[in-house]
């Protein structure tokens, strides 16, 4: 079993936030999105939701169902990178589901056997590997996002180059951050 990581926007900033959309449409949604991005691991603690629903005077019942209703809320930790593959039909056909077990591989990470775990995330938190529905780019596929950006016609070389690259780039950071 993994550890949970507990990271939890700290008061003040959780302050700033509801105050910024306080009376405001949308201000549940607003609030939730905008602490999700300041937590460090992009996602939404229970103890988050809990303070949003007490500073809102909103039942928690109800910030819990609009946090888990739209997919773009997190209520586990994200990776530093996120890939995510497409798994509609077209996609499909030509190799996603494939790939998505080959980045499983790559990236050392055993899936259930029934696919159950649509979502995983890399112990080191590098990675948040997802897959969609459809991306709409039918035509291109199978087609993989990392970090907002598009890759069409995908294959597992294309695939380990892309992943290598995002890889290499960390390290890079990682050599000048040390010789800073």
């Amino acid at each position: 079993m993994e550890a949970q990581i507990k990271s939890p926007v700290s008061g003040n900033i959780l302050d700033e936030i509801i105050e910024k959309h306080r009376g405001k449409p949308g201000m549940l949604l607003t609030t939730l999105e905008e602490a999700q991005e300041k937590n460090q691991f992009k996602y939404l603690p229970g103890e988050t939701l809990a303070e949003i629903a007490r500073k809102l005077h909103i039942p928690y019942t109800q910030v819990y169902s609009v946090a888990t209703f739209y997919s773009y809320f997190n209520l586990k930790p994200q990776g530093k990178h996120a890939i995510v593959v497409c798994r509609g039909t077209a996609c499909h056909t030509k190799g996603s589901k494939a790939l998505l077990d080959d980045i499983s591989t790559i990236l050392g990470y055993k899936r259930d056997d029934d696919d159950r775990d649509s979502s995983f995330t890399t112990t080191d938190n590098l990675f948040t590997i997802k897959t969609v529905a459809c991306f709409g780019q039918c035509a291109q596929s199978p087609v993989v996002e990392v970090d907002g950006v598009i890759h069409s016609n995908v294959n597992s070389r294309k695939l380990l180059k892309i992943v290598n690259r995002v890889k290499e780039e960390e390290t890079s950071k990682t050599i000048s951050y040390e010789t800073v």
